[in-house]
């Protein structure tokens, strides 16, 4: 029995090659593919590029020819697994999934970008100039994802997406999935039962767990689980930014799916636990005078004042201020009200929205950090532009996931699927205990 095959050849012309094979001999290529990790499309790109190469004439036509075919055999070797990002950010995951390669049996691994949406203007304006811009063919929509058309958006290997943590945070009041941002999560299920992608990447808060005693956290858990034809096999953890190499205290919860037909399992890649200090990230090397987004916000005399009253590490609460510096307020009192970081550890996490004492202050002058150096806090390069007013740059880097720490994860995801080992740790979750 002879079956007819439709191969997709070029992703990003949808070019597509189609021809007769026998089913025997179709079904154990295929596994050959999967069981070593790599694109069916790119061993058959390479199989008849060599082909050509070896039997082709020496006429002038042909010769030139063969020169196109050796400027695209320099990346024969290359795979690219197609992502689309839903709640992009300004790009923290994108610019880690950019950068994110690895090399496996002769082979390079690497994401390539297709499609991201936000609802926020200037965040989208930001990843358009820093990552879409950079690829082939790659879309941002600016859109409300309530009435984004998710059905019509480019099929991905790869679905990412840190969907509102708003609801999950611990600062604040907790929602969960009563508030408004809690079911946003709904909208990428919906695009992995449209698409079936081959991985996804879901990022939120540490307090997603505990939101609704727990009861929130199931629920995202199992539609994730059972979303899309095949359902998926998750890998659940809380990563501990800081002992991966990023310069900040921050905990995020990450979930790995790996299709299940796949027959994969990802891994929580091992931390190096190798700390980087606020003063090694901020002054190792020092920020040029041109960079961007590094525009000083004049501090009252108040503000300053209290600063100069603040040690390193210490807030508005523990530190022994005079009675007309103390604040008046009732209620819970968040740590990092004017905190002055520690030179010598990692930054408290960056947050992205807040009044008052939020801004994150620095150990040695009396005034709050620039938007660069809350950057560099999330590891984005100094020629990382972003886009919009000072507080919406703020609110931007806020929300975004540290760049390097995102990396680290991702190469493990290439390393899962094209079928290499890497040092691992178990994971903070195990999914049988939050669905038995």
């Amino acid at each position: 029995m002879h079956v007819c095959c439709l191969i997709r050849m070029d992703n990003i012309s949808n070019l597509k090659f189609e021809f007769r094979l026998p089913k025997d001999l179709r079904d154990r290529f295929n596994l050959a593919c999967r069981q070593s990790g790599v694109n069916s499309s790119s061993v058959l790109r390479m199989l008849m590029s060599n082909y050509i190469e070896d039997h082709t004439s020496n006429n002038k036509s042909d010769k030139r020819e063969n020169i196109k075919l050796d400027k695209k055999a320099e990346n024969i070797n290359e795979t690219s697994i197609s992502i689309g990002e839903m709640y992009c950010g300004p790009g923290g995951i994108g610019l880690a999934a950019k950068n994110a390669s690895i090399t496996h049996k002769g082979m390079n691994f690497r994401f390539s970008h297709r499609w991201a949406t936000d609802y926020h203007a200037d965040t989208c304006m930001t990843y358009e100039n820093n990552i879409a811009k950079y690829e082939e063919n790659c879309e941002v929509f600016n859109a409300d994802v309530k009435t984004l058309d998710i059905a019509n958006l480019p099929r991905v290997d790869g679905f990412l997406y840190g969907f509102p943590c708003n609801d999950f945070s611990s600062v604040g009041e907790t929602k969960g999935l009563h508030g408004e941002f809690g079911p946003l999560y709904s909208y990428g299920v919906r695009y992995i039962d449209k698409f079936n992608p081959k991985f996804f990447f879901a990022e939120n808060v540490s307090g997603i767990s505990s939101a609704n005693s727990g009861v929130a956290f199931k629920t995202i858990l199992k539609d994730l689980a059972e979303a899309g034809e095949f359902g998926y096999t998750l890998t659940i953890h809380k990563y501990q930014f800081e002992n991966y190499g990023v310069p900040q205290a921050r905990h995020r919860v990450i979930i790995i799916g790996m299709r299940s037909d796949l027959g994969v399992n990802f891994r929580v890649p091992k931390p190096s636990m190798k700390i980087k200090t606020v003063k090694e990230c901020i002054e190792n090397p020092k920020i040029d005078s041109t960079a961007g987004n590094q525009e000083i916000t004049r501090q009252s005399a108040a503000v300053v004042d209290r600063l100069n009253h603040i040690k390193p590490g210490e807030n508005a609460w523990t530190a022994d201020l005079p009675e007309r510096l103390q604040l008046n307020v009732k209620g819970a009192k968040m740590s990092m009200i004017y905190k002055r970081l520690d030179p010598n550890k990692p930054s408290y996490t960056v947050t992205g929205s807040g009044g008052g004492g939020t801004h994150v202050y620095h150990w040695d002058e009396p005034r709050a950090l620039t938007n660069r150096e809350r950057a560099r806090i999330q590891t984005f390069p100094d020629n990382f532009t972003f886009f919009g007013s000072k507080e919406s740059v703020r609110r931007q880097i806020g929300m975004a996931v540290p760049v390097e720490g995102a990396k680290i994860i991702l190469e493990a995801v290439l390393k899962t699927l094209a079928g290499q080992d890497y040092e691992s740790v178990d994971a903070s979750y195990k999914y049988e205990d939050f669905v038995n």
